[in-house]
């Protein structure tokens, strides 16, 4: 089998990658290892989707319809219940894979968009200490046993971190009949979104304990009893401010890692603070000819910038294939200055730059009011100001060619307006 364009991942990133890569003189395929499109959005059954792509709220499966209906009688090839086992990188990408309907299959393509999506940590990751009974899980399990499988995983519940899944679960759950007893966080900020706070928790009337962490699991069999402790600025756990809650579930939401570690065999550079490829303008990797967007590359609060993202690298993937001949890449760094984790892309191919570029970053701290400004050589280039600035939330920033005053490396930093 050969192909121009292979998609790894049916989701929202996937969908709208392989939606703008369409040219007649271009061969693409999808491959989804679920029996179905649309990714995780198939359980997300709340609405607060399609804002800023359609202008309406529309739930998890009907954004991912949009985008699956779109693709009817267009000419790309989807391969289902398909799963990427291998991947190398010779003249052509060398990919091998693997489903129950077909067996292993082998397959060439010239170019590659990784849109795998994200998985979530679990308690080994951060090593909660206690007993291991059964009735702990990730938010986002609990999310399709329960959307997808018609299983509600417990009845008196408690949530270990404040990212936007474990929030709409305590929403979920407690809609269902089970008893949410609260959320810890080991942050003194959520890491969900504010309307989730408001939304899944306040209106419930569910506490949120900032600064806190679970510091004992009890439970011979199933899960009995969970303690939290608050911290101290070093995280450690404050001796005297114990809290005891009688449970039978603990979900995690702490935390979520791109899923790219099956294309480690390219040898794509990474990013420490992203644990995703680092990329230039285009989306494309230091590998020649593979692309990384949506949550694969960085995990995302809106499904919709997801989305734009997946647009862009199916974009830029298309232009890629019809160049006649690849121009040398003149690259410089894009860098998170003060105040600023990380910023997407991490790098400008200054041969390659036509459009504005499109920064998405996240901030190291919560800010009333701050200004973002984009340095080169020492010299302030661009200013924004921005309000109700949190972790929480991805900050973006466009920065036009014209903006730039020579070839050199730029930084982004936030300065705090008091």
């Amino acid at each position: 089998m050969k192909t121009d364009l292979t998609i790894v991942g049916g989701g929202a990133a996937g969908l709208a990658a392989a939606l703008s890569a369409i040219d007649p003189q271009l061969n693409i395929l999808i491959i989804e290892r679920e029996p179905r499109l649309g990714g995780i959005l198939n359980q997300c059954i709340h609405n607060g989707f399609g804002l800023h792509m359609f202008q309406e709220e529309l739930t998890g499966p009907e954004y991912a319809n949009r985008f699956i209906e779109a693709l009817k009688d267009k000419h790309i090839d989807i391969l289902l219940g398909t799963t990427v086992i291998d991947i190398q990188k010779k003249t052509d990408f060398e990919i091998t894979l693997t489903s129950e309907a077909n067996g292993y299959q082998h397959l060439t393509s010239k170019a590659v968009i990784i849109a795998s999506g994200c998985y979530e940590r679990t308690r080994g990751a951060v090593q909660i200490p206690g007993e291991r009974p059964k009735g702990i899980m990730p938010a986002g399990s609990a999310q399709r046993y329960l959307n997808m499988e018609g299983y509600l995983v417990g009845k008196r519940v408690f949530i270990l971190g404040s990212g936007d899944i474990g929030l709409i679960m305590a929403r979920r759950m407690t809609l269902e009949g089970a008893q949410v007893l609260g959320v810890a966080e080991l942050m003194p900020y959520s890491n969900g979104l504010t309307r989730n706070i408001v939304q899944c928790l306040n209106d419930f009337d569910i506490p949120l304990y900032l600064s806190h962490t679970v510091t004992d699991i009890k439970g011979k069999d199933i899960l009995e009893q969970i303690t939290i402790q608050q911290v101290d600025d070093k995280f450690e756990p404050i001796p005297g401010t114990e809290k005891v809650f009688e449970v039978d579930t603990l979900l995690l939401s702490i935390g979520l890692i791109p899923d790219v570690g099956l294309f480690d065999s390219l040898q794509m550079k990474k990013s420490p603070i992203t644990k995703s490829a680092i990329v230039d303008q285009t989306l494309m990797t230091n590998v020649e000819g593979l692309f990384v967007c949506g949550n694969a590359l960085h995990v995302h609060d809106l499904v919709d910038w997801v989305s734009k993202e997946g647009e862009k690298a199916g974009k830029t993937a298309k232009a890629y294939l019809l160049e006649q001949k690849h121009e040398e890449k003149d690259l410089k760094s894009i860098a998170p200055g003060s105040n600023i984790r990380y910023v997407v892309p991490h790098l400008i191919d200054y041969n390659h730059l036509t459009e504005p570029i499109q920064c998405a970053f996240r901030v190291t701290k919560k800010m009333a009011q701050g200004q973002f400004k984009v340095v080169q050589n020492g010299e302030v280039i661009l200013l924004k100001k921005a309000k109700h600035i949190a972790p929480a939330e991805m900050e973006n920033l466009i920065i036009k060619p014209e903006d730039l005053k020579s070839k050199d490396p730029i930084e982004i930093h936030l300065e705090e307006i008091v």
